[in-house]
């Protein structure tokens, strides 16, 4: 089948990777500066709150913003558009702050002396990563990239500032991201001259619960995918201390800008998909979603490569016995199935199937515990990212085939799909007769 990438696809495809490349240089120079600062069990922390931002991310994600995304843009009129938006505002603070309280006792649990820098942080990022989805789904790309660059030049000269001016660098940064976000979100409300309506109201939460039968599987999906896919983090410095994850994270970040890669791709084809699903042109939905998926599989084994040509060039005392080259190998094994998955997984949440989600990221969660804990027994803690790796390839394997069934159940909702012994058996009768 002949594709061609629609032309305003890459227009708010090159609005998104520009907004999400600032905040993602910003990240990779602030973790490369502070994992030359930090003692390596410092620099484990900050790797940790970087970990529990991105859970925050991923609850943000599937209880608020990619709800939000398709509600709104199956809504006909603008009063729907805007009672979605509150609604969905709403949830997002609460979650923001839930995921807050969380980060700040996980560490202190594990060394930090307050947490509460840390908490801000990822209270402020997740409600900000909320709002960025929502603006995305009214098309306000202009606005959305305008307030990423604010955000990315506040956060260098806070950070910056934090790093040079205070003593515990740690503490101090934290708070300057916090304060970046802030102002990123605070950009976000004045340029599109929108006011920040929040809602507790009883009718909020009545619209929000008649939704809540397909968002419990959302919600129970991302619980599962942050086990799968912070497994490592979490049985490594559970395990062998905040010490031994920070060369694993000190490389991992390196690859960081895949995972802002793969939000934009999802930012981007979410509204556009949900609108095709709408009109049932589903041989439309799957190429593209073949086609993107090529595209960002491609691109991060290129990546991945490039990384590796830089990774002996970085001297740090976090990386100080640790074998990166091996450490950069497993994480291109993780990260080019994580971006191929991407697009079926979207396939799969605008078409409704959040519970075969949570299923797939529960068994993925199961596979990479077993074989991460069993790499942890028997082999160095560099190891574990093969577990981390096949674990990745099993969501990735189980979401193409889940997302093909779906797409083709919809295409012909009055025939059963051939399998594959259906048609071996077929052509073995076939055979037979003719003989």
């Amino acid at each position: 089948m002949n594709f061609a990438f629609p032309a305003h696809l890459v227009r708010r495809l090159m609005l998104m990777i520009g907004g999400e490349a600032m905040q993602s240089g910003f990240h990779f120079a602030l973790n490369i500066a502070l994992l030359h600062l930090l003692s390596a069990e410092g620099y484990g922390l900050f790797a940790l709150a970087m970990v529990m931002g991105g859970v925050g991310l991923s609850y943000i994600r599937s209880l608020t913003a990619v709800p939000a995304t398709i509600w709104m843009n199956k809504s006909t009129n603008r009063t729907g558009v805007d009672a979605y938006d509150v609604t969905f505002g709403s949830a997002a603070l609460v979650v923001a702050l839930v995921m807050g309280l969380g980060t700040g006792l996980l560490m202190r649990l594990l060394g930090d002396p307050s947490g509460i820098g840390a908490a801000c942080f990822v209270c402020a990022w997740s409600l900000r990563s909320h709002m960025r989805s929502a603006f995305f789904a009214r098309r306000m790309q202009l606005v959305v990239s305008i307030s990423d660059a604010v955000f990315t030049i506040a956060g260098i000269a806070l950070a910056g500032a934090a790093i040079w001016f205070f003593a515990d660098a740690l503490q101090a940064t934290f708070y300057a991201l916090a304060a970046a976000n802030v102002v990123g979100i605070a950009v976000l409300v004045k340029l599109a001259r929108r006011r920040l309506r929040i809602s507790f109201r009883a009718s909020t939460w009545r619209r929000y619960a008649k939704l809540w039968p397909q968002l419990s599987w959302s919600g129970f999906s991302a619980t599962t995918t942050n086990i799968q896919g912070q497994s490592l983090a979490l049985l490594v410095a559970g395990i062998a201390g905040p010490a031994a994850y920070a060369p694993l994270a000190a490389v991992l970040v390196l690859f960081a800008p895949l995972r802002i890669s793969s939000l934009a791709f999802s930012n981007m084809t979410q509204p556009e998909l949900a609108r095709l699903v709408r009109n049932n042109e589903f041989d439309r939905v799957w190429t593209q979603a073949k086609v993107w998926a090529i595209v960002m599989g491609v691109g991060s084994l290129a990546y991945g490569c490039g990384v590796l040509f830089i990774l002996p060039m970085i001297k740090s005392q976090a990386l100080q016995h640790a074998s990166v080259g091996l450490i950069g190998v497993f994480a291109i094994a993780n990260f080019v199935p994580i971006m191929a998955y991407v697009m079926p997984r979207v396939v799969l949440e605008i078409v409704g199937d959040f519970r075969i989600v949570a299923f797939i990221t529960l068994a993925g969660a199961v596979v990479g515990l077993a074989t991460i804990g069993l790499l942890l027994a028997i082999a160095p803690s560099t190891w574990s990212l093969a577990g981390a790796a096949v674990s990745e390839t099993f969501v990735m394997v189980a979401s193409w085939y889940f997302a093909a069934n779906r797409m083709w159940n919809l295409k012909h909702p009055n025939e059963q799909r051939p399998t594959v012994i259906g048609a071996w058996r077929r052509a073995a009768t076939l055979s037979a007769q003719r003989r």
